[in-house]
């Protein structure tokens, strides 16, 4: 509908649906109201066809976020995982007014990422976290990327973790180096993530009694105190033990040759090289949480119990991992009492 004073090509198609039209195309709707510097903007970008420099870019916004106590108050493994997203954001809408994007636009862009659906999901999450930090200036509306159904990796290439047997680990424990034994104890023993293994430092641990280990998770920010196991605290005191002084609080435990902090990168290809060596790369690092939350059931831990150690949120995925380990167990008790 074409209304008095209304800017050439401007067409109302129905209430609050507002389009440039030119020559019967549809060729942009308008995401201001008539009448704002939004507006008028947005008009002459299309009817010119040249971009207007925005003030509020993606570029602008992201800038903002890293400097937040937002973005300062993630982890840094957690910030690693978003930076690749946030420098996609920036080479491919990084001039664009960030009040522009749409959910459609957002939903495009991770299509486009399928092939990498862990990269795809993280991009309505970046947004998310940029819109939270620009909301207070006014720049969005509202979160484009509100209620967007993550992607799923499709069946053919998922890859599940296959939980460590006995086998592979008295091979382990039997035939590993030291530094790699030492990853595997506190990978079973603490039944976490490997991202948080790297951040367990000597302040951490205390040897008093059977030991503890404390942590907040990095994913979920959740604190813990962990007894250790036995090998576990054995691990920790001959690692401690070999250090030529007694260690600050803030040492990492698990660090290089040169005293630095091991990050979860280098970890990966040392326990990797380690899994080849022996011949054990069907095994991977996630699996010694599975094989950790395994041994607490094959004890008798029902759910809460275990999920105090492992520190999952749910018990559908303690389940998921303990499922296992039970039906194992009940499969013995039959074999007992059917012989």
């Amino acid at each position: 509908m074409r209304k008095e004073g209304r800017k050439p090509y401007v067409f109302e198609a129905k209430p609050g649906y507002v389009y440039f039209r030119k020559k019967g195309k549809y060729l942009h709707r308008f995401t201001a109201p008539e009448g704002t510097a939004e507006f008028d903007r947005q008009y002459w970008e299309v009817r010119t066809g040249k971009k207007m420099d925005a003030k509020q870019s993606w570029s602008a916004a992201i800038q903002l976020l890293r400097e937040s106590d937002r973005w300062a108050a993630k982890s840094v493994r957690y910030r690693q995982d978003l930076e690749p997203v946030l420098a996609y954001l920036i080479e491919k809408i990084g001039d664009r007014d960030v009040s522009r994007l749409t959910q459609a636009d957002i939903c495009e862009a991770m299509d486009k990422n399928k092939h990498r659906v862990r990269f795809a999901n993280y991009i309505p999450v970046a947004i998310s976290m940029i819109f939270k930090v620009v909301r207070r200036r006014h720049w969005m509306p509202s979160n484009p990327a509100k209620d967007i159904e993550r992607l799923v990796v499709p069946k053919n290439r998922q890859q599940p973790h296959r939980p460590w047997p006995d086998a592979a680990v008295q091979k382990w424990r039997a035939e590993a180096g030291e530094q790699e034994r030492l990853i595997f104890e506190i990978g079973v023993g603490s039944v976490q993530r490997p991202g948080d293994w790297v951040d367990f430092t000597w302040g951490d641990y205390q040897p008093e009694g059977t030991g503890t280990l404390s942590l907040r998770q990095n994913k979920s920010d959740v604190p813990l105190v962990l007894p250790c196991t036995t090998r576990l605290k054995a691990a920790l005191d001959a690692a401690k033990a070999a250090l030529p002084f007694a260690p600050m609080p803030s040492r990492p435990i698990l660090t290089l040759k040169g005293g630095q902090r091991m990050s979860y990168r280098r970890l990966a290809e040392i326990m990797l090289a380690e899994r080849k060596r022996l011949e054990l790369e069907a095994y991977d690092l996630h699996a010694l949480r599975y094989r950790g939350v395994m041994e607490l059931a094959w004890a008798g831990c029902d759910d809460d119990e275990i999920m105090s150690y492992s520190g999952h949120s749910t018990k559908e995925m303690v389940r998921k991992y303990a499922g296992e380990a039970r039906q194992i167990m009940r499969a013995k008790q039959a074999r007992a009492k059917r012989s």
